[in-house]
């Protein structure tokens, strides 16, 4: 019988080598008729830990690792484009460390030297 394979979202990264992947699908209602919006959640090993939190990736059926493990990852299908979710967390220090990297970045481009970086008190 040959593994299934999937493809889905990562939602959690927060163990080591582990990821938490779901695989959205639409199931009509038997009785109602009505299109519902249901997922599968899957936990993933990730030995290089190459994925990240909004990652699309493709994972394959494998030998149980652990108790809930029973995937592994196979490939990266395209990196996530929002913004960093642990700067989001830290509210207005991010902010200001975002801008200085940002003018760090635009400065390098244009070939000037950063603007000092403002300190902290």
């Amino acid at each position: 019988m040959p593994k299934r394979v999937e493809t889905g979202t990562v939602t959690s990264a927060a163990s080591s080598k582990t990821r938490r992947v779901e695989i959205p699908r639409v199931v009509r209602h038997e009785k109602y008729s009505r299109i519902l919006h249901r997922r599968t959640v899957c936990h993933v090993h990730d030995e290089a830990e190459t994925s990240q939190i909004g990652d699309m990736v493709e994972i394959i059926e494998c030998r149980p690792r652990s108790r809930l493990k029973r995937w592994e990852l196979v490939r990266v299908v395209s990196k996530s484009t929002a913004v960093d979710v642990a700067s989001l967390r830290s509210g207005a220090r991010a902010t200001k460390l975002r801008e200085t990297a940002v003018k760090a970045e635009d400065a390098a481009a244009s070939g000037k030297s950063p603007a000092p970086s403002p300190k902290k008190a």
